[in-house]
């Protein structure tokens, strides 16, 4: 169902920009004309290389000790997001960026505004794909890694590609939860998982037991399993969030027979294959290796990348 378009370097306009959560931002870009149409075709999963070269030094109130000397040094490279929503209309593209303000590129985007223009590649990488005859997709995320898989599941909730959906998504607290929610009678609503033509599930996990499963995201994903019965081949797992939660997600999938597909995080520079800094190692794949299982391969985490099948991936 998910066809990537061609990429392109576009000027994007920011529409908004503002805080979510301790640390967090949402941060809307928008595109015309050509850059539109590109964009529209954004999968889940890929991202963007934003050019930060051009934004301004935040006030210094709010640079924090250990970055003071970092921030006065010239930002060179691009940095790399993926988005969280899509919006198409009037000839015009939006995308949703949720990133988390921790270094000295990060903290100059803070200070964008309406109307700043951005200079945008993308779309980049290869995203998630839906393979077929599959009825369940469990969509598990992990801190900032919950942006993709949120524009992952209002995009299969939107298609009706999938008939159940369940997003299982951890949190060092409820307050640093990256999702838009709200709360009311004690219960935690996501609420752009909300009124889709495809009901999404949705649990919760925090580090410190402030709303949810106390502990790992991954513990409510097993007592789901243990609690259905749908045939692991009409199933398949989604992943993005630190790459341990990854590798336990891989390690479900294999050892109950589960598909999963997992968007590994690397330092992109280029995000286009140039600078080759991004290695993921996969293992033996091809029939010239299997007279030594020992060898393993390694493919671009920006060109073939960042999505790739969980059993595939050689985790530290």
């Amino acid at each position: 169902m998910f066809s990537p378009k061609k990429k392109g370097d576009y000027p994007a306009v920011v529409t908004f920009n503002r805080p979510m959560g301790p640390g967090y931002y949402r941060l809307g870009l928008e595109f015309s004309g050509e850059a539109a149409q590109i964009f529209a075709g954004f999968m889940p999963g890929q991202f963007v290389e934003i050019d930060i070269t051009t934004t301004a030094m935040p006030d210094p109130a709010k640079i924090p000790a250990h970055l003071e000397d970092a921030m006065t040094r010239q930002i060179l490279l691009r940095r790399p997001f993926s988005i969280c929503a899509l919006h198409t209309e009037q000839g015009k593209s939006t995308i949703d960026i949720i990133y988390a303000a921790i270094g000295p590129a990060t903290l100059r985007l803070t200070t964008c505004k309406p109307g700043d223009i951005l200079q945008v590649m993308g779309p980049l990488g290869q995203g998630f794909w839906m393979p077929e005859n599959k009825t369940t997709a469990l969509m598990v995320a992990g801190g900032v890694g919950a942006p993709p898989m949120r524009h992952l599941a209002t995009t299969l909730a939107q298609h009706g590609a999938c008939p159940n959906l369940a997003v299982f998504t951890g949190a060092r607290s409820l307050d640093n939860l990256p999702f838009e929610w709200q709360k009311s009678d004690d219960t935690v609503v996501l609420t752009e998982l909300t009124d889709l033509p495809t009901p999404i599930e949705v649990h919760l996990a925090t580090d410190d037991g402030s709303y949810g499963h106390h502990g790992l995201v991954t513990a409510p994903l097993l007592e789901w399993l243990a609690r259905h019965d749908t045939p692991e081949e009409n199933m398949i797992l989604y992943a993005c969030g630190p790459e341990p939660m990854l590798k336990a997600v891989a390690q479900i999938g294999v050892k109950h027979g589960i598909d999963s597909q997992v968007s590994m995080e690397r330092r992109m520079a280029c995000g286009i294959n140039l600078c080759q800094g991004c290695a993921v190692e996969l293992k033996p794949a091809c029939a010239c290796q299997q007279d030594n299982p020992e060898n393993t391969l390694y493919k671009m985490c920006c060109q073939d990348g960042p999505v790739f099948e969980g059993k595939d991936v050689v985790f530290s």
